[in-house]
């Protein structure tokens, strides 16, 4: 707390007035976090609505920009030094994953490119383990992953069993 509060030119008694403690401060980065993934996400959504394959692009991008963030070193110090807090960031990782690809998938198979014989709660469910499986510290360092390209290859594979071939090339 000495070096962070010295780093914003503010003393640590004011850092403590906002945040009683490290665990209280780093919960309020996570909570941020998200709360800037969320936000960025439901913009693009509004910007680019109809258009499944750009908004699919668009959200992946933004997902993994704001989500690179999280270094692994973060992530693993967390896990393992504020468990509670870790299985939190899962948890709001796991309900972003949720609101925004339900949305997005049920969006895809009404316009026709996105497969309407899988059950969107199943491709949710199977996105989310996958997710939860690969992206943690310990698979990531044993895989020699950044979350971000973890993540793009969950979603590649993820996608690529639930989206229909472009027309003409069935």
């Amino acid at each position: 707390m000495d070096d962070l509060a010295a780093d914003l030119g503010m003393s640590k008694k004011t850092l403590y007035a906002h945040f009683p403690g490290k665990e209280a401060l780093l919960e309020a980065v996570v909570k941020d976090k998200f709360a800037r993934v969320d936000a960025r996400l439901e913009a693009i959504q509004r910007r680019q609505p109809g258009d499944f394959a750009a908004l699919l692009h668009a959200m992946l991008e933004g997902m993994q920009r704001e989500l690179s963030e999280l270094k692994p070193p973060f992530v693993r110090d967390m896990r393992l030094k504020a468990p509670h807090i870790f299985e939190r960031l899962q948890e709001r990782r796991a309900r972003l994953i949720e609101k925004h690809f339900r949305s997005l998938f049920l969006a895809g198979q009404r316009s026709g490119v996105v497969r309407r014989d899988i059950s969107v709660t199943l491709m949710i469910e199977t996105m989310l383990a996958a997710v939860q499986a690969i992206i943690n510290p310990q698979k990531l360092e044993a895989l020699g992953f950044s979350p971000k390209e973890a993540f793009a290859g969950v979603i590649g594979i993820v996608l690529r069993g639930v989206l229909l071939p472009a027309k003409g090339k069935r």
